[in-house]
């Protein structure tokens, strides 16, 4: 979609998407792709310069991950990070070991050196804090290379070939914990590549409608929408780019959090003027529910009939020649393991179950390049609300896989009072765009607790609340013990079913965020 763009190959380091975002924050694009990428690969996504991210593996093992010689080849700058260094300075004629002590954490690094690469970020003589996390390390330069900065136990922290434009870094500059970091990522791209750093929402916009229009051509599209920050921008740009050869169809499915159908409807008819087929299918998701308590078993009932109700509504509407789908570049890089050959992956809100091959259906995917933080920007380049634009994310089986157990209507008449007060307390206290996602569980146990002068036999309701960059890891938000107390008596006052909050404080590592 852009003239200039950065290839990043993956070797399996935890922070990789890190650099994707700290490039692109810069105003270039860059795709992470598989390290075992063909030179074919290679040469069709014509990259202005690549980057070699790091991973677990030792370069000098014989069964370390390799890229293709044509990066080295290939004319363009290269960069590589940790294991990139050290691969870099293998496949060039260099030597890597075991260091007799390894560097995790913070570090101090020594510049030795002038190189482009620090150019008005580092001088020469001086020192800087970097964050490392290595036990390799480079031992002997390839030809044509020079030391660009060292540490106590890395004497090659920076290496540099500038007649060739290869750079290597024992430390992650994508991190945070590495303050320049970014800084000289831009040299990088900037000063070494010679991008432009035109890449912007503003652009993307205009691209985008471009590329849909040129594949779709005169066609009608279906699009499934949830309400949610996806689902509502994917919907947006195309109305703006095909105009009535959109149909959008909103399905209830009775797991909705309160006022939830009428926001959509309220949004698509009356804002956006976008045609928006709503269908209740509340009864139906809800009946098939009945006495289901496994979650794999409750996630494929919820698959199979919204792709049932999908279908039946697309071809009473007319039919249609493609579906568009809410993928982002997350769900892209998730479905590719850096040690192996990708998955096939079909990503939406709604379509846990995947949607059978005989629709014969195009797939329109205009997001699937982007960052969740992208979608936002991109949103607001659409005129999407503000409120609309921030929402935190919301699974496609809904409450479903917030009511542990068998689900019934009236365990989720009560979720949803209890979810409505939580979230009104957060953004009361100007908290909700600080949260990436804030919910509430309703857990399958009673307990006996004293109300005024009666005992109740009521559920336990758990209170979550995460931050994130990126929906990848999270971490609880530490709310202060006047907001608990003060929600806790809100739900308990007003919610008929509840008797005891419980706040959970658990982290997430790498993956869904999402109550399971």
């Amino acid at each position: 979609m852009v003239s200039d763009r950065i290839l990043i190959l993956d070797f399996g380091s935890q922070v990789t998407q890190l650099i994707a975002r700290r490039v692109r924050e810069s105003g270039v694009f860059c795709e992470i792709k598989p390290y075992h990428a063909s030179a074919e690969e290679i040469t069709a996504f014509a990259p202005k310069a690549i980057i070699l991210s790091g991973g677990p593996a030792s370069a000098h093992h014989d069964i370390a991950p390799r890229c293709d010689a044509a990066v080295f080849h290939s004319g363009v700058p290269v960069l590589g990070i940790c294991y990139g260094e050290q691969l870099m300075a293998m496949e060039l004629g260099g030597r890597v070991e075991l260091g007799d002590h390894g560097e995790f954490g913070r570090a101090t690094i020594t510049v030795v050196s002038p190189s482009r690469l620090f150019e008005g970020v580092w001088q020469q003589g001086k020192s800087y804090p970097v964050w490392m996390s290595h036990g390799d390390r480079v031992t002997t330069l390839p030809p044509g290379f020079v030391a660009a900065a060292t540490s106590p136990n890395a004497p090659f922290a920076a290496i540099a070939d500038e007649a060739k434009r290869f750079y290597g870094v024992q430390f992650h500059p994508e991190v945070a914990h590495t303050p320049d970091g970014a800084a000289l990522l831009k040299n990088f791209t900037h000063r070494i590549a010679g991008c432009r750093g035109d890449w912007t929402m503003h652009a993307f916009r205009a691209q985008a409608i471009d590329i849909v229009r040129q594949q779709v051509g005169m066609r009608r599209v279906i699009c499934g929408v949830s309400g949610g920050v996806d689902s509502t921008v994917v919907a947006v740009l195309l109305h703006e780019a095909i105009g009535d050869q959109l149909t959008c169809i909103f399905i209830d499915t009775g797991l909705l959090r309160s006022g939830e159908a009428e926001q959509v409807e309220e949004l698509f008819k009356r804002h956006f003027n976008i045609p928006l087929l709503h269908v209740d299918a509340s009864r139906l998701f809800i009946s098939r529910l009945k006495g289901v308590s496994d979650p794999e078993r409750k996630r494929k009932i919820i698959g199979e009939t919204f792709v049932e109700v999908f279908e039946h509504e697309a071809e009473a509407g007319g039919g249609a020649d493609f579906l568009a789908q809410g993928t982002l570049y997350p769900d892209v890089i998730e479905s590719v393991s850096f040690t192996g050959g990708p998955s096939v992956t079909i990503k939406s809100h709604h379509n846990v179950g995947g949607l059978p091959e005989r629709m014969n259906l195009g797939l329109v995917e205009p997001l699937r390049e982007l960052f969740k933080d992208e979608v936002r920007a991109l949103g607001q380049e659409l005129g999407v609300p503000p409120d609309l634009v921030n929402r935190h994310p919301f699974p496609g089986p809904g409450l479903a896989i917030r009511i542990p157990g068998e689900i019934t209507e009236e365990k989720l008449r009560i979720l949803r009072q209890a979810d409505a007060i939580y979230l009104d307390e957060i953004r009361k206290a100007g908290l909700y765009d600080h949260i990436w996602q804030a919910f509430a569980v309703l857990l399958p146990v009673k307990s006996v607790g004293v109300m005024g002068d009666s005992r109740s036999y009521d559920y336990a309701c758990v209170l979550r609340a995460v931050t994130s960059s990126d929906g990848m890891t999270a971490d609880f938000y530490p709310f202060d013990h006047e907001f608990l107390g003060r929600t806790a008596n809100r739900i308990i006052n007003e919610v008929r079913g509840i008797n005891r909050i419980v706040y959970d404080v658990t982290s997430k590592p790498p993956g869904t965020i999402e109550w399971e």
